[in-house]
């Protein structure tokens, strides 16, 4: 096996660390403001460098190897211990607070892996994330309770998001149990301002199927479990079916689903001490999410 150098050229990192959560070294090449054929050339250079495969490259993009994988998180981590302490020790970090809603549904990915990378880049700004439906986040920004949120366009539309993603909703159903034969479908759904609880009592009334809720939860993970467990169908992203879990569709006698666009939103008013942290928090959200969501290739509902 080759030596490997004893020293990592961070640039490096952080060109493998953009072509691998993009999925693309296209949209790598352009957050890092370089040409794709230099971002191919950084890869290939850190592949040499630790003398192993990190990048698969396919029709539809990139995608981590195993070994690729595992060095991600170390880069993720690395990265942000390093980025700390320039903004420490250097006097450039940012100051002030910054309040932001997110719905439950992305906490898991956002707490796994945005959000603890904005506190290491600016660890002198006070961050409160707070969960909650995207119709509370929505009237929690319009009473300047939060500076910026990630809403889903449903139930309530916001004038003025930015687009960021599109959720991939589906029928979610248990893998032991038919529970579409009965005449009124049990449901499992979150509270009446969930975007997905209004895009599944949409689509039955449209069809005119009778259905009622067995099981309401504000929780995804309650929600997911009484799925699991037989006692109802619901509509979870794609992303978060599970092998107790099976897909729904119309060949099940279920209607199409409508379709979700998160967008990032800010608050009409924000104080003036926490608007360049909600800034910077709001650019890292695009940088991550935009196009494609907390999961590599799609969004949650």
């Amino acid at each position: 096996m080759a030596e490997v150098s004893s020293a990592l050229d961070l640039e490096l990192l952080r060109s493998f660390q953009a072509a691998a959560q993009l999925g693309s070294l296209t949209a790598a090449a352009e957050q890092r403001h370089r040409t794709v054929s230099a971002i191919s050339m950084q890869i290939k250079r850190l592949e040499s460098l630790l003398n192993a495969r990190l990048l698969e490259r396919g029709p539809r993009g990139v995608v981590p190897t195993t070994t690729g994988e595992a060095l991600l998180q170390e880069t993720r981590e690395l990265l942000r211990m390093h980025d700390g302490i320039v903004a420490r020790y250097a006097g450039r970090g940012l100051r002030g607070k910054v309040r932001f809603g997110l719905p439950e549904d992305y906490a898991r990915e956002l707490l796994g892996d945005v959000l603890p990378e904005f506190t290491s880049r600016h660890p002198e700004v006070l961050l409160q994330a707070v969960t909650a439906t995207s119709g509370e986040l929505a009237r929690q920004l319009g009473r300047a309770r939060l500076d910026l949120a990630v809403v889903l366009d449903r139930p309530i539309a916001l004038p003025g998001g930015e687009p960021l993603w599109r959720t991939r909703p589906v029928w979610a159903a248990p893998r032991i149990a038919n529970l579409t034969e009965r005449d009124s479908l049990p449901l499992a759904l979150h509270e009446v301002d969930c975007p997905y609880r209004a895009l599944a009592t949409e689509a039955l009334e449209r069809l005119g199927r009778p259905w009622h809720a067995v099981f309401t939860s504000t929780s995804i993970h309650a929600i997911e479990r009484a799925v699991e467990r037989g006692l109802a169908i619901s509509v979870l992203d794609r992303e978060r079916l599970t092998p107790a879990m099976r897909e729904l569709g119309e060949d099940e006698g279920l209607p199409v689903l409508g379709r979700c666009e998160a967008q990032l939103h800010f608050a009409h008013s924000i104080e003036p001490g926490s608007r360049p942290a909600a800034e910077a928090l709001a650019e890292l959200l695009r940088e991550r999410l935009r196009g494609r969501g907390p999961w590599r290739g799609a969004g949650s509902g």
